[in-house]
């Protein structure tokens, strides 16, 4: 008897009828609308319904169009500092490929979705090598990084990129985790394209995309 009461009792309150104002009534007065009364149970529909639709458009938007990520960690000093928050865009990866100097959000094998931050400097088929400190690219040394705090302390033979292999590094090369020591990383690990620093408002700055020949 007393769980009947109780439905009953919600039941009432589901259907009870919430007051339109005469402003609204008006309004669809003009627009030839019928004046259909609402209830708490419409009332609480409606907003699940704008709810998930705010959600859904959400995820599609992360997904599919950009996103916002935070640098953690000294990786990529000079070129983004820790704490900083960056814009970075996907559409672009989704509908094409990433270029030689591309700052990148990537992951790393047997790492799960831990995003990282680093420069794409190889693509299928390229032969990188460390030698003497500074990195090449098909036999082309490449220009150090602006005002990199460490340089690498360490070499590494030439590698070919094998298809659908791509080679990172962060630009502050002697203190990053990146493929010297992970090695490569596939295309689906690539996830989105950093394109502008827009935290703290006094760092705002696009990232600019930097591979060039020493001596260029």
């Amino acid at each position: 008897m007393q769980d009947e009461s109780r439905s009953g009792g919600f039941q009432a309150l589901w259907n009870r009828p919430l007051k339109m104002s005469e402003k609204e009534i008006e309004r669809l007065k003009k627009k030839g609308k019928p004046i259909k009364q609402k209830t708490v149970g419409s009332e609480v529909i409606s907003w699940i319904i704008t709810i998930l639709t705010a959600v859904v458009l959400a995820l599609v938007i992360r997904t599919f169009l950009f996103s916002i990520y935070g640098v953690d960690g000294e990786s990529m000093t000079n070129t983004l500092q820790n704490h900083e928050r960056m814009f970075c865009t996907k559409l672009d990866y989704l509908l094409g490929e990433p270029s030689r100097g591309d700052v990148v959000i990537c992951h790393y094998p047997n790492r799960g979705n831990t995003a990282f931050v680093k420069r794409l400097v190889g693509l299928p088929g390229d032969t990188v090598e460390m030698r003497d400190h500074h990195l090449y690219v098909n036999g082309e040394r490449i220009e150090d990084p602006e005002n990199m705090n460490f340089a690498p302390n360490y070499n590494f033979s030439e590698y070919t990129l094998k298809d659908n292999e791509y080679f990172v590094l962060g630009d502050n090369r002697g203190n990053s985790n990146d493929s010297h020591s992970v090695g490569p990383i596939e295309r689906g690990m690539i996830e989105a394209h950093v394109r502008t620093v827009i935290w703290p408002l006094s760092s705002i700055r696009e990232v600019k995309n930097e591979f060039v020949a020493a001596g260029e």
